[in-house]
Formats: C-alpha cells, sequence, structure tokens
C-alpha cells in the first residue's frame, strides 16, 4: 500500500474526516468522475453546525443497529456460512435482516467520508476495512472497490446484500457472484433478480440448476425487470424439458397449471405423465388449465375426466372432451 493510501485509510478508521487531516490549504474535493448509478444524498448540514455533527450515530456498528432495531441478529464473518434456505413464509425476511437505519448511516458514511477519497485509496482500505466503513464501500459504484470488499475476509452475507441491492455495475455483481457461498443464500439471489443491472449471462449460470418452481417466481415476480423475467421464462422452458419429473408434477400441481401457460408446446415424458395420473384431481381451476394445455398427455386427459369433480360440473367434461388428445369414445358420448 502505497503512503497516500496508508494514511488515508489511518484517518477513516480513527473518525476523522479525511478533510480534518489535511493542510489548512488543501481542500479534499470530490472526484470530477461520476459513476453510473450513483445517486448523492442532499446534505443534511443546519446552519451553525460543524461537518462532523452530521452524523452522530456513523460508528453504530451492524450488530448494534440491528438489536436498536429490534430485527434478527446478522451473521458475522466469523461464523461460517451454512446454505440453509428458509421456508417459503420466511423468505421476504430475508432480505430485511439489515435495518433502514442502518442502511441510511452507511450510505451517509459512504459519501461523506469515503467517496471524497481517491479511487486507488478506497480500493486499497477496502482490502482491510472493518464494519461501519466496511458496510459503507458496499454502496461504491466502482466495480474495483467491490471486487477488493470481496478479497476482504471480513467480508460475510450481510455485505453480500448489500451490494447485491445496491450495486449498479454488472462487473461488481460478476464480482460477488464468484463466491458460491454468497449465490447460495436466499437473501443475495433476491435481490440479484430485482437489480436492473444483472447481466442475461449471469442469470442463466446461476439459475440454470435451481428448481422449476423458483424459476417460475421469478417469471411472476412484478418487483423483478422485464429482462430478467424473459431470461427466466427462457431458463424455465430449457429446463422444464430436461427437469426430473418430480419438479414438473410440483410445478404444475402447485400452480394449479398456471405456470402452464409459458410452457405451451411443451410436453411431458411418461414418467411425469403416469405421476400426475396417479393423483385425485379436485380443484377446477387446476382441470381446466391443464384441458387448455395442448400437451397434455392423453391418458392425462382421460383420466381427469373420469374425476368426481369433472362429473359434477360439465362444464370441465365439456373442455376435456374438446382437448384435442382426448379419448375418442369421451368425444362420440359427448
Amino acid at each position: 500500500m502505497s503512503p497516500g493510501a496508508g494514511a488515508a485509510a489511518a484517518v477513516v478508521s480513527a473518525g476523522v474526516a479525511p478533510s480534518a487531516a489535511m493542510s489548512p490549504g488543501a481542500s479534499a474535493a470530490p472526484s470530477a468522475t461520476v459513476n453510473p448509478g450513483y445517486e448523492p444524498l442532499a446534505p443534511h448540514t443546519a446552519p451553525g453546525e460543524a461537518a462532523e455533527e452530521e452524523l452522530p450515530t456513523l460508528d453504530l456498528m451492524l450488530d448494534e443497529a440491528v438489536a436498536d432495531a429490534g430485527g434478527p441478529e446478522t451473521p458475522t464473518a466469523a461464523e461460517p456460512h451454512q446454505d440453509t434456505s428458509p421456508p417459503e413464509a420466511e423468505a421476504e425476511s430475508v432480505e430485511d435482516d439489515i435495518p433502514e437505519v442502518a442502511l441510511g448511516n452507511y450510505r451517509q458514511l459512504f459519501e461523506t467520508r469515503l467517496h471524497p477519497l481517491p479511487e486507488d485509496q478506497r480500493v486499497a482500505f477496502a482490502r482491510g476495512a472493518e464494519d461501519p466503513e466496511l458496510s459503507a464501500l458496499c454502496f461504491d459504484p466502482v466495480p474495483a472497490v467491490i471486487k477488493a470488499v470481496m478479497e476482504n475476509p471480513r467480508t460475510g452475507l450481510a455485505h453480500a446484500r448489500l451490494i447485491a441491492r445496491n450495486h449498479r455495475n454488472p462487473v461488481g455483481l460478476e464480482a460477488l457472484c464468484g463466491r458460491a457461498a454468497f449465490t447460495a443464500d436466499t437473501g443475495v439471489r433476491r435481490w440479484l433478480v430485482r437489480n436492473p443491472q444483472l447481466p442475461s449471462g449471469l442469470f442463466r449460470r446461476l439459475w440454470s440448476s435451481r428448481r422449476l418452481m423458483e424459476l417460475h417466481k421469478v417469471t411472476v415476480d412484478r418487483d423483478v425487470p422485464e429482462s430478467t423475467r424473459r431470461s427466466a421464462r427462457e431458463v424455465l422452458r430449457q429446463r422444464f424439458t430436461t427437469g426430473p419429473a418430480e419438479e414438473k408434477v410440483e410445478l404444475i400441481l402447485n400452480t394449479e397449471g398456471r405456470a402452464l401457460g409459458a410452457l405451451v408446446g411443451m410436453s411431458v415424458d411418461g414418467k411425469t405423465a403416469s405421476m400426475l395420473c396417479g393423483r385425485t384431481y379436485r380443484s377446477p381451476m387446476l382441470i381446466q388449465n391443464i384441458a387448455r394445455w395442448s400437451a397434455a398427455p392423453p391418458a392425462l386427459i382421460a383420466h381427469l375426466l373420469k374425476q368426481e369433480a369433472v362429473r359434477r360440473q360439465p362444464q370441465l367434461r365439456l373442455l376435456l372432451i374438446r382437448h384435442p388428445n382426448a379419448p375418442a369414445d369421451a368425444k362420440r358420448g359427448g
């Protein structure tokens, strides 16, 4: 590390603004280059107040911020990461593990104390920074800084989620996804698919092995950009062709056949058809969607015609006998 970078790191670690350590005649002007995706906050300095009094809680550590907000304890770098994807009911709480007050503090810390530093000094400082500065550097729009954050041994899941949520450069997102432990985390994946700068190739690489149900949820999530949803639909069709029969049955039954709308012309193998024919069907919505599925196997149509729900509702029977794969005797019998 150069002498200038070491001095800057020492000043930031001590909690002193970089401009305060300079000589009276020097000024710490922000970098003239504004990176894409960077949106500075408007200053909130009250008349007569010193710059150091603007951020009374900037030294708030991540665990302390979580405790003050009453949220769950955030994993630290010392704890080994375990890929324990939460149940669907708890999935939404995973992404909100850092309270908004802490996010605001980290962003202000970056904009007021770290962003004015030259890029090379921020890169050098990111490799050995600790919280709260390490979390603040996750807001840096420069990919080189994000790469340096990924090299920091203290970087954990909380920092990975911050980067996936706030970084707006595909190069930086590629650096984040280079760590398999991070991409396996449900919170990181949720923020990645909502990031408008997620490259299509990166999405395909990360989601090509995911379950069909997870891919389907991306295709219908309105918080996901349309470009990513389009990529998810393409990957879903590819995976439906080669995926295991159990996942195909799970997708059709759990969505009550709604997923079949994105699978027009996609047929199923014999094992999938056999598993579908081994169930009892009571949901009119599921029966209707299968009846509108042009690739429904003939054995499945015949099985549905025998269901009690179809016998009680003539409109369902009419839909099924109009299917191109309906048995000939059913069509003759009306």
